[in-house]
């Protein structure tokens, strides 16, 4: 039996469609007719001998089962074809083309401006791109192909994606200047010197309940006085008054939005750090452009 034949195009043509679930988005981005699109992923499916998108007259098209699978194989193989192109023409000297990266949103401000600057001073002629985004829409960038990397949190993630410890990020407690625990002379404190304390809560998915564990592990229920999605928010809220927070990312300097400070108090308890990750999808070979980003997170930020 032969092993089964399709062309470069076709898959273009498949990537297209599926991407857009849509025939004739496909064409109008491929700039080619409609029924061009149509009859190549015909032939293609004749010949692999599978159904990869079922048409619907309402309502555009649907991948099947083995259309989700096969688009992640595409995604991969057109990635490295493109690579292999420019491998040739610079005969291996210089990285060249374009790399999707995305960040947890309270990691971006800390871990991202350095990694993006020192990248493209090494790899000047690689357009490198990011979204910025919360667990759930970051894994979904992944699926999806709009993203090769994410650089996040080591929590719920599926055993469909790969991951690579990083760096750590140790939890703190924040409170306001003035605040009792901040004039102790040793700037440490033990989550039960907080049970009676109003919290600030950085309420995004994940964090909270990560946040909240912290606290329920070493028998505190905490007494969530405002919940606040962004960080500056909860360090402008500590900052004047409002209660304590548990945080992770610390920035070098004390003053808050508001003008007013907040001070890091650490932690006596023994409570485990958060892993940061680099997160791709598993079994995607990646591109030479996504391995040496991988590689400069290591370098910058692990141990």
């Amino acid at each position: 039996m032969s092993e089964p034949s399709f062309t470069l195009v076709q898959l273009r043509y498949f990537e297209a469609a599926a991407r857009h679930l849509s025939m004739t988005a496909a064409s109008n981005e491929l700039l080619v007719s409609q029924s061009a699109v149509s009859t190549a992923i015909a032939q293609l499916e004749k010949e692999m001998g599978v159904q990869f998108l079922l048409r619907h007259h309402a309502r555009g098209l649907s991948l099947t089962t083995a259309g989700e699978e096969f688009y992640k194989r595409v995604l991969d193989f057109l990635a490295h074809g493109a690579e292999l192109v420019e491998t040739a023409r610079q005969s291996g000297t210089e990285l060249v083309g374009t790399l999707a990266v995305g960040c947890f949103a309270t990691l971006a401000p800390f871990r991202l401006p350095g990694l993006l600057a020192e990248f493209e001073a090494r790899h000047p002629r690689v357009h490198l791109s990011f979204r910025e985004g919360e667990h759930h829409a970051l894994k979904a960038a992944l699926r999806s192909g709009a993203t090769e990397l994410a650089l996040l949190y080591g929590y719920d993630l599926d055993d469909d994606i790969e991951r690579e410890v990083v760096g750590t990020a140790s939890p703190y407690v924040l409170v306001a200047e003035d605040h009792r625990l901040a004039r102790r002379k040793r700037r440490k404190v033990s989550l039960r010197d907080l049970a009676d304390e109003p919290m600030v809560l950085l309420d995004l998915p994940h964090s909270r309940d990560y946040l909240q564990s912290i606290l329920s592990d070493a028998g505190v229920r905490p007494r969530i006085r405002h919940r606040a999605s962004g960080y500056e928010t909860v360090r402008a809220l500590v900052a004047n008054g409002h209660g304590f927070a548990l945080l992770n990312q610390r920035p070098p300097d004390e003053t808050t939005y508001s003008g007013s400070r907040a001070v890091a108090l650490e932690l006596t308890d023994d409570v485990p750090s958060l892993e940061i990750v680099v997160a791709s999808m598993r079994g995607v070979r990646l591109t030479r452009r996504a391995q040496e980003f991988r590689d400069l997170c290591r370098e910058l930020y692990a141990g």
